[in-house]
């Protein structure tokens, strides 16, 4: 039955069949990564379904995208993982609160398309590394304590780890070719816990991590210092967090606006997935983004809507409440197959089949990015220097592209028509283009074709003003734009700008973002 009511929604149609089976489904996929993404971070495994909860219902009532799902989700957590083992969960709660701050100010300002600036290598070299910490992190699951020593695993139980992995990993490659009704990692995790469970077999459980038993997420301030030496601390994960994880849910809206034909809301988006994180911060969760496996999930369910996101949420709460003596029978082995999977699914394959038609330097800044996530786990780090190698290599590429095209006119008058930006990068190209003691008496240097970045610019344009001025000569400005002809007037510049012929300049903003 199709009623046209949604929550919140009113254009929309709810089919509350398919709603309630995605958001029950959506559950079920959730608990397992949670658990999973929680319990690599180093945190209690009730922090992650905490964050599943209140980042689900959050954004799925608030968000501006219906049918998108989010969650505790590991690009967000790994990111934490420094902080953790540094100084702590207290610690950890204020930057996820922070992070959602900052998030919120990206809506309110209208800030989410920057989130675009974070370029393609980048990002590759931040899934791959994701990729690969998630998977290494679970061969720590191959160890036990004996006698206060952590070892490997020998003998009989390394056989049936390793066994249960394997099934684990066996069912969900091969369950879609027969079915895709249900989410394999759920009958994988059923599977191998029927089995653990019939014949009494030992081998670690979810309980012999810790306990998943609990109440409705308790209010909780950071306890933490308030100075300035803790927002040093925190800043930069917080930064990081809130960039990733925008980044994350900017991806997942638009790749749900391709599937439904629909257009969502990035700035309502980015408030949403900030106030979920703001709460997280002060009830005990680990924060989070949008999943794209679990948006995919609900949208291949049927899902459109708001209510199969806030079913998915409130299940894992009766779960928490209710079903924690189930959930910590799970046996380990069934959740390391899960995050095995998920770590091939993570990792961006595609990197491999365009490396050789990428420049070197994307090449090099990819490779860097993941070798500085894996290395050092400190995703913030590798994204920081990845942006910032990026931004200088761009900042070369341009600088080689001015230009000047020079001439004589029929009244003795030398032109030099530019062409590329002139900017910082640029200034020393620039200068060397002129003939200032060679030149007539008349100069016009016209921009039309190029454009005065900054200040560095400006002065370049000062100091060759002066140049010729000490030459007896005059030097004209054509086709400033008025940004351009703006940055001088502030600069109090003393140069004399021809704007007779300037054409106004459209610059274009992105509405939509």
């Amino acid at each position: 039955m199709k009623i046209h009511l949604n929550l919140f929604d009113f254009s929309q149609k709810v089919d509350y069949k398919k709603e309630i089976l995605a958001g029950l489904t959506v559950a079920m996929t959730m608990i397992p990564e949670s658990l999973s993404f929680a319990i690599l971070a180093g945190f209690p495994p009730l922090v992650g379904l905490y964050a599943a909860f209140i980042m689900g219902l959050v954004t799925a009532v608030l968000g501006g995208r219906p049918g998108m799902v989010s969650g505790g989700a590991g690009a967000t957590a790994v990111v934490l993982i420094a902080l953790m083992q540094s100084h702590g969960l207290e610690y950890v709660f204020a930057a996820v609160a922070l992070a959602g701050i900052l998030q919120i100010l990206v809506g309110l300002f209208k800030l989410g398309k920057f989130i675009r600036l974070v370029p393609q290598p980048v990002m590759f070299g931040f899934v791959n590394g994701l990729a690969v910490i998630i998977f290494m992190s679970q061969v720590e699951q191959f160890k036990t304590v004996v006698n206060g020593e952590t070892t490997w695993l020998m003998g009989t139980p390394l056989y049936i780890m390793a066994g249960l992995v394997a099934l684990t990993i066996a069912i969900i490659l091969l369950l879609p070719r027969i079915t895709k009704a249900v989410p394999p990692s759920l009958v994988a995790i059923l599977v191998v816990f029927g089995i653990v469970f019939g014949f009494g077999i030992d081998t670690k459980l979810v309980k012999d991590i810790a306990s998943v038993s609990g109440s409705l997420p308790p209010f909780h301030i950071p306890q933490i210092p308030l100075s300035l030496e803790t927002l040093q601390v925190i800043f930069p994960y917080a930064l990081i967090m809130a960039g990733v994880g925008l980044t994350e849910s900017l991806l997942t809206l638009n790749l749900v606006d391709e599937i439904t034909g629909t257009r969502g809301n990035g700035n309502r988006e980015s408030l949403a997935q900030g106030a979920a994180n703001l709460l997280n911060g002060f009830f005990f969760g680990m924060g989070g983004c949008a999943m794209i496996a679990q948006t995919l999930v609900n949208l291949s369910a049927g899902a459109r809507a708001r209510l199969a996101g806030i079913i998915a949420s409130f299940a894992i709460l009766v779960i928490i409440l209710v079903g924690a003596p189930f959930i910590e029978q799970v046996p380990m082995a069934a959740l390391v197959g899960v995050m095995v999977m998920v770590s091939i699914g993570t990792f961006e394959w595609i990197s491999f089949r365009i490396i050789n038609k990428m420049p070197r330097h994307d090449v090099f800044v990819g490779i860097l990015v993941a070798a500085i996530t894996v290395w050092l786990h400190n995703l913030a780090l590798a994204v920081l220097i990845g942006v910032i190698i990026s931004a200088l290599v761009f900042a070369w590429e341009s600088a080689k592209r001015i230009r000047a095209r020079k001439y004589l006119d029929e009244n003795g008058v030398k032109h030099y028509e530019m062409y590329g930006p002139l900017f910082f990068g640029s200034v020393a190209a620039f200068t060397e283009k002129f003939d200032v003691a060679g030149d007539p008496e008349e100069v016009i240097v016209d921009f039309k074709d190029s454009r005065v970045a900054d200040m560095s610019g400006i002065e370049a344009l000062n100091k060759l003003t002066e140049r010729y001025h000490k030459a007896g000569k005059k030097l004209h400005l054509r086709h400033l734009s008025p940004d351009c002809r703006l940055l001088l007037k502030n600069a109090d510049a003393v140069i004399d700008v021809n704007i007779l012929e300037d054409p106004h300049y459209a610059i274009v903003t992105d509405k939509l973002a």
